[in-house]
């Protein structure tokens, strides 16, 4: 099995390793999500973050490469928009209880007694109304291998992310194949899983 990459040695690559435009399925949902502050977990190079900011939101930009949040703050400049920059791991961060309208989840690929823990504190750091987005790869990605890990444990299907999500309202949820167009390392038909789920 592979491990993850080593994502400062990914983002000093040339370019933007997933482009600069955002996720397809947060395009799609992005207005779903209540006004207010946004807190994308994993953001890499910034395209998510930045169009969200663009769109109004207050955006926090969360990740563990020192690498990755430079070029989101290069990507926020040139984009004219502000997004804060956080550099911490994703299982070590300390979520404030209902601190978020909105948290976004997008291609973070962990195993699971990293993934589970964090997206129940996930629902504890949503406000009342505040909504989570999720879109990553799922099991059937393997038989494909057109982007995400190698590694069958960080591919979680829908009905495992229902139970570490214990506690939202599930609006969206299915599994499915579509075409993947998002820099040169997720290109291709993938299959994938998508997810928006509201805090009551």
């Amino acid at each position: 099995m592979n491990g993850p990459p080593d994502w400062d040695a990914r983002f000093s690559e040339p370019g933007y390793a997933y482009g600069t435009e955002p996720n397809d399925f947060l395009r799609e949902v992005a207005e779903r999500i209540p006004r207010g502050p946004v807190l994308s977990l994993g953001e890499g190079e910034g395209r998510n973050a930045v169009f969200l900011a663009a769109l109004g939101f207050e955006v926090t930009a969360l990740d563990a490469s020192r690498v990755g949040l430079a070029k989101v703050e290069a990507l926020a400049r040139e984009r004219g928009v502000r997004v804060a920059t956080l550099l911490a791991d994703v299982g070590e961060y300390a979520f404030s209880p209902g601190a978020w309208s909105g948290i976004v989840s997008l291609w973070l690929h962990l195993p699971p007694a990293v993934r589970a823990p964090l997206h129940r504190a996930c629902v504890a750091g949503l406000a009342r109304g505040g909504a989570f987005v999720l879109e990553a790869y799922a099991p059937g990605q393997l038989a494909l291998g057109t982007g995400g890990p190698r590694d069958a444990e960080r591919l979680a299907a829908l009905a495992e992310l229902r139970a570490e999500l214990t506690g939202l309202e599930l609006e969206i949820g299915r599994e499915l194949e579509r075409d993947v167009h998002e820099g040169r390392y997720h290109e291709g038909r993938g299959a994938v899983v998508q997810l928006l789920a509201r805090k009551p």
